[in-house]
């Protein structure tokens, strides 16, 4: 199975994922990881992403689902996922690639930013992603006003115990 962590800068989706892969023995990797050094360089200046700029980055991560899908490896995943066509290019089917949206205010995301530094997701960019989030329907959603730990207790208990996430 494959965890994907989405949701704006500042939800807590690599602390969250870390926690959640170490409680389940799984693999995690962080989507951020993986921009290629244009995308890297355009956020340090502090200029939203575009669609073009998202694919290469989104095929990388499709590609790494794909691979874990095949060698039958579990995997929690970090990335935003901000649009509904991000989530299909990422193969989201909420049996095998499942959703985890962590939800949060605008408040809460900016409180969250003015305390954490990022190597160069800059705080004047989240306006833009969540101009760009497209909330998803299905999926698990949860909101990150909690801590961690008990986040990651609701993540699992929704994720392993009911019927459909």
């Amino acid at each position: 199975m494959i965890l994907i962590l989405m949701g704006p800068m500042g939800c807590g989706k690599t602390t969250i994922g870390k926690l959640l892969a170490g409680r389940l023995g799984w693999r995690f990797e962080d989507g951020d990881d993986f921009h290629p050094p244009g995308n890297v360089a355009k956020m340090q200046s502090g200029i939203p992403l575009d669609d073009s700029d998202r694919e290469p980055w989104l095929d990388t991560l499709a590609e790494m689902i794909s691979s874990c899908q095949t060698q039958g490896e579990n995997l929690v995943l970090a990335c935003s996922a901000l649009k509904i066509s991000y989530r299909n290019r990422l193969g989201i089917d909420q049996k095998n690639v499942v959703s985890v949206y962590l939800r949060g205010t605008y408040e809460l995301l900016s409180r969250r930013l003015d305390s954490r530094q990022h190597p160069y997701m800059k705080k004047s960019l989240l306006a833009s992603q969540l101009a760009t989030l497209e909330e998803p329907e299905a999926g698990v959603k949860v909101d990150i006003d909690a801590p961690p730990a008990d986040i990651v207790d609701n993540i699992v208990t929704i994720v392993f115990t009911s019927d459909t996430p």
